[in-house]
């Protein structure tokens, strides 16, 4: 008999476990309160940033990801709006510059080809570039894609591989017996599987309750702006040094609201202007005092935007974790119950390697990769009780 799974989440995360897990004989239910990437997968920028990751198993991670993202558009037989441009992190002063140095030096040794150009040999990549960037850092191997096509592509893949997509269909509780998981129980009645995936992302927790659980998964607001369509300005991802600190302190006193540079332009023409990073819960409200300060470091970056318009702006939220890595593998304390979620800004460049490797745990297959240092077993004593 097959084994059978349900996958709850239909984020980009979960879309692409789904579609992995579809290719492996198994029988598949995914299933979402909502619709696909309509959370945090579908308020998000495009980014498949290497040089920005933290140092370590998650640069190792998303080095992989990033292979699996070339062949991508051809195995799913759809256009995500995929390109490999490469990306820039601006430095406009000197002791950012000191800290990238010594950034880029550890990524070059692990075999990730980054280099750091003047700031003449940045404006000669790109000459709307203001005088005030003195260096940056640039990766050839950094690409982009567009995150709601992916998920769309990964739920449609998978769908024709014979899973069952289960919309607009919450999940109330999980369903188990003598530590071992049966199922789920939803809005629309029980659904029992072998086993369950939570990568439901900001919402983890809210599942993992039900079974008095809990990881250090909390939202961290993000603002995006959206400009009106503009001639071609920007032809890679680019983000400044101070959106790298903001993305990895754990408090918003050095930055406040955590405002820092992420720039790219979609393939309609659109600016995606970012960032924030707030822990506010899920409050959505935008503050128009964010919006400004995120407005002054795009113009600080490329002066030819002081006079652009705005059409509108929207908030996310990432699923943040203390060491800022995804949680992936089983909990030890119920069988047949695995967790993908955690990967605060990167799930986009992560999507694909995360669904590739836990396909093959759930389904008992050799691992090329230590998953170890992505294991909830690092949270235990302090987060589960």
């Amino acid at each position: 008999m097959k084994q059978k799974v349900v996958v709850i989440g239909a984020g980009i995360i979960g879309t692409s476990v789904a579609y992995f897990l579809s290719k492996k004989n198994v029988n598949i239910v995914l299933v979402d309160a909502k619709d696909i990437a309509s959370g945090t997968s579908g308020a998000c920028d495009k980014a498949i940033m290497l040089q920005s990751k933290k140092w370590g198993p998650a640069l190792e991670l998303a080095i992989q990801s990033a292979t699996l993202y070339k062949d991508l558009e051809q195995e799913l037989q759809q256009d995500l709006e995929y390109r490999q441009g490469g990306g820039l992190i601006l430095i406009d002063n000197e002791q950012d510059l000191k800290v990238l140095q010594q950034t880029v030096e550890k990524q070059n040794s692990i075999g990730l080809n980054v280099k750091i150009l003047t700031g003449d040999e940045v404006r000669k990549k790109n000459p709307y570039l203001s005088e005030k960037i003195i260096a940056a850092s640039w990766c050839e191997e950094d690409a982009e894609i567009n995150p709601m096509l992916t998920a769309f592509a990964f739920a449609k893949a998978a769908h024709k591989n014979k899973a069952i997509l289960r919309l607009n269909c919450e999940v109330l509780d999980l369903v188990t017996e003598n530590n071992r998981i049966l199922g789920v129980q939803t809005t629309h009645g029980k659904i029992y599987a072998d086993s369950v995936v939570i990568c439901s992302g900001v919402w983890t927790n809210q599942i993992l309750k039900t079974v008095q659980l809990e990881v250090p998964i909390i939202p961290r607001k993000g603002i995006i702006l959206v400009t009106e369509k503009l001639p071609k300005i920007i032809d890679c991802n680019i983000l400044s040094g101070s959106y790298i600190v903001s993305k990895l302190q754990k408090e918003q006193n050095s930055i406040p609201y955590g405002i820092g540079l992420a720039i790219s332009q979609t393939k309609s023409g659109t600016l995606l202007i970012g960032g924030s990073r707030e822990f506010v819960g899920f409050d959505e409200s935008i503050k128009t005092k964010i919006i400004r300060d995120i407005a002054k470091q795009a113009i600080h970056a490329f002066p030819c935007l002081d006079n652009i318009h705005l059409i509108r702006s929207f908030a996310g939220f990432r699923p943040y974790t203390p060491d800022n890595m995804p949680i992936l593998g089983e909990i030890p304390s119920v069988q047949g119950l695995y967790i993908a979620a955690g990967h605060e800004g990167d799930g986009v460049a992560l999507a694909p390697i995360t669904g590739k490797l836990m396909s093959e745990l759930i389904t008992n297959q050799k691992i090329e990769f230590d998953l170890s240092p992505f294991s909830i077993e690092r949270f235990l004593e302090s987060t589960i009780s």
